[in-house]
C-alpha cells in the first residue's frame, strides 16, 4: 500500500496493462496525433527550422521553468538571448531559462549524433539544466516532494520517490526499455504520457526532474519521427492546468488511475500542437510580408537578414554586420536606422547597450 512518507520502491515497472486504453483515450489519441502531424508538416515550411524554432523554444524554456516557480519577464529573456546579457552575469531566473534551452538543444544534438535514447540523454539534460557534473542521485539521498508554500499544510511530505542501491537505476533502465521497445502495442504518444508519469515518480535526480522530464517528452517525439524538431510548446498547457497536472500524477501513484492522466497529456499535445502551428503560420506570414515590404526599398535587405530578424525578438548591430558582411559601424547604424524608419524595428536602450526590437515578432509571441 502506498505511503507518502516511505520510499515508493514498489513503483510498478512498465509497461502497465493495455486495459488502460479505452475508447475515450483512443478518440483523444486520434485528435492529438492529427494535430501533431499537422505541426510536423508545418515545420518543413520553415526555411531554416533550427534558427526560427529558436523563438518557440524560448517560450517552452520560459514556461517550463515557470512551472517550477522560476519566473522571468519577456524583456529580460529577449535581452539575454540576444547575447547582451552573459550567463555569468544574468540573474538566477534568466540563467535557469537559458540552461533549459541549452539542455533542449544539447539533448537534441546528442540524440542525432548517437542515435540512442537512454539514460545518457536524461543525464545530459539534467547536467545542462543544473550546470552540474552530478548524475543519478545516490542511494542515501533523502529527496522528498513537499507541498508548496501557497498550499495548505506547506512543507508537508506528499511523495517519497524510490530509494536504495541500484533501485533508481533499475527503474530508469526499465522506463527507457519501455520507450524503445517494439514488443508492446502502445503508440508512441501514449508511451510518452506513460513514461512521463514514470519519470516523475522515479525522480532520478536531486533537482530539476520536472524540466528534465519535459525535455525528454519532446526528444522522444523526435526520436520516434513524430516531430522533426523539438518545437512542441507542451509547457504552455501544463502551466495553464498546473493543479490538474499534479493531481492526476498523484492519482496514478495512489490509485493506478491512468485514464484521466492519458487524456490530460493527449489534450496537451493536441492543444499545444495547434498553438505552435498557429504561431509558425503567423511568423511565416509576417516574414513574407516584411520582406515584400522592405526589399524593394532596400536592396541590401536579403532573405538571410529577414530570417535573422525573425529568429529572436531582439537583435544587435553585430548580428546585422555578420550577415551583411559590413564591418563599418557607420554603415550598420545607417542600415538599422533605415529599418527603424520603415517601422520594421524599434530601438530600446539599457544603459550603454542598444537593442533593436522586432515588434511584429514580439506581438506574435505574446498573443
Amino acid at each position: 500500500m502506498f505511503d507518502r512518507n516511505l520510499p515508493y520502491n514498489d513503483l510498478p515497472n512498465l509497461p502497465p496493462s493495455e486495459e488502460i486504453i479505452d475508447k475515450d483515450v483512443l478518440i483523444k489519441w486520434g485528435l492529438a496525433s492529427r494535430a501533431l502531424a499537422e505541426l510536423n508538416k508545418n515545420i518543413l515550411r520553415i526555411p531554416n527550422p533550427s534558427m526560427l524554432i529558436n523563438t518557440i523554444s524560448l517560450q517552452e524554456a520560459q514556461a517550463s521553468t515557470a512551472i517550477e516557480n522560476i519566473f522571468t519577464t519577456d524583456d529580460e529573456l529577449y535581452k539575454a538571448v540576444s547575447d547582451s546579457i552573459k550567463e555569468e552575469t544574468a540573474n538566477p531566473s534568466i540563467k535557469e531559462v537559458l540552461r533549459y534551452r541549452e539542455a533542449l538543444w544539447s539533448g537534441y544534438n546528442l540524440l542525432n549524433n548517437n542515435q540512442t535514447f537512454d539514460k545518457t540523454v536524461a543525464i545530459n539534460i539534467f547536467q545542462k539544466i543544473k550546470n552540474t557534473s552530478q548524475t543519478i542521485r545516490p542511494p542515501q539521498s533523502q529527496v522528498v516532494i513537499r507541498r508548496g508554500q501557497s498550499d495548505l499544510k506547506p512543507g508537508e511530505i506528499i511523495y517519497t520517490p524510490p530509494r536504495g542501491v541500484d533501485i533508481v537505476d533499475q527503474k530508469l533502465a526499465n522506463m527507457f526499455e519501455f520507450l524503445n521497445s517494439t514488443e508492446n502495442s502502445f503508440d508512441p504518444l501514449i508511451k510518452m504520457a506513460i513514461a512521463h508519469y514514470q519519470f516523475e515518480a522515479i525522480h532520478p535526480f536531486t533537482d530539476g526532474n520536472g524540466r528534465t522530464g519535459r525535455i525528454i517528452n519532446l526528444l522522444y517525439l523526435v526520436n520516434t519521427n513524430l516531430l522533426s524538431h523539438p518545437v512542441l510548446y507542451l509547457s504552455k498547457y501544463i502551466i495553464e492546468h498546473k493543479d490538474d497536472y499534479y493531481y492526476l500524477l498523484a492519482g496514478i501513484t495512489q490509485r493506478q488511475d491512468w485514464k484521466p492522466w492519458l487524456i490530460y497529456m493527449l489534450t496537451a499535445v493536441e492543444s499545444t500542437s495547434k498553438y505552435s502551428n498557429q504561431k509558425i503560420d503567423e511568423i511565416l506570414l509576417q516574414m513574407d510580408a516584411t520582406y515584400s515590404y522592405i526589399h524593394p526599398k532596400l536592396k541590401w535587405y536579403s532573405l538571410e537578414l529577414n530570417l535573422a530578424l525573425f529568429s529572436q525578438p531582439y537583435i544587435k548591430q553585430k548580428t546585422i554586420g555578420e550577415i551583411t558582411g559590413s564591418r563599418s559601424r557607420t554603415t550598420l547604424t545607417k542600415y538599422l536606422q533605415k529599418l527603424v524608419e520603415l517601422g520594421v524595428l524599434s530601438v530600446n536602450t539599457d544603459g550603454r547597450e542598444v537593442f533593436y526590437l522586432n515588434n511584429d515578432l514580439i506581438r506574435i509571441l505574446q498573443a
